[in-house]
């Protein structure tokens, strides 16, 4: 697919994008943070507040990087805003009403594999951008669709038992599409976004394939 920018003018969308914010990659950061916190410190509203740190990481990404800053370059952007606003509404009403992803800690290759991916999207990803030579502000920090989608793949390995799949269409899509400007581009440090997306969903559907299963035998026992 023929990308309709220059890398020039992607990571000028970044620079204008991450110096018209600031401070807010600060909380995006501490947001991020508190939703691994309460993976590990059980409340009665962790999986709530988590899935409305994911709803809102998906709205900011729709309205305020898709929609106001990279449809300078891109109009499909507008289409790429909102279906990111349609994925946080997912995540209010499949998460935060209506308790379909829950979350837990336990320990796994699946949990692990999370982890590293919530990993690459904190602490490598923007490592990685520096070493390729995208230094801020003109690189994708977190909060930004391409490690904000690695980082929700993480979560999703993270959940304590079987979701919908649909919750997973988005985020899935969003990767190809964006792995596709990352090849095309030679942002490098994008790359880790296709492997999230590939790996987690085939451990997702093999994860709960197996969940799945097995609660089908201890019902019938």
């Amino acid at each position: 697919m023929r990308i309709p920018f220059t890398i020039e003018q992607f990571l000028s969308v970044f620079e204008k994008y991450n110096l018209a914010v600031f401070p807010m990659q600060i909380l995006l950061y501490l947001l991020a943070i508190a939703a691994i916190i309460l993976t590990f410190w059980r409340t009665r509203r962790s999986d709530r507040i988590i899935n409305s740190i994911l709803a809102f990481f998906w709205f900011w990404m729709g309205i305020v990087y898709h929609l106001i800053h990279f449809t300078v370059i891109n109009k499909a952007a507008i289409l790429f805003g909102i279906i990111s606003i349609i994925q946080g509404m997912i995540f209010l009403y499949a998460g935060a009403l209506n308790a379909k992803l829950t979350y837990g800690f336990k320990k796994n290759g699946y949990f692990i594999t999370g982890a590293i991916f919530i990993l690459y999207a904190l602490l490598i990803y923007p490592l990685l951008s520096y070493v390729f030579g995208h230094a801020y502000p003109s690189n994708p920090t977190f909060g930004l669709p391409c490690p904000t989608t690695i980082f929700t793949f993480g979560l999703f390995l993270w959940t304590a038992r079987s979701f919908p799949k649909y919750i997973l269409l988005i985020p899935f899509l969003w990767a190809i599409i964006g792995s596709n400007a990352a090849f095309s581009l030679g942002v490098k440090e994008d790359y880790g976004l296709l492997v999230a997306a590939v790996l987690g969903t085939i451990l997702i559907y093999i994860r709960d394939r197996k969940r799945n299963n097995g609660e089908e035998v201890a019902s019938k026992l």
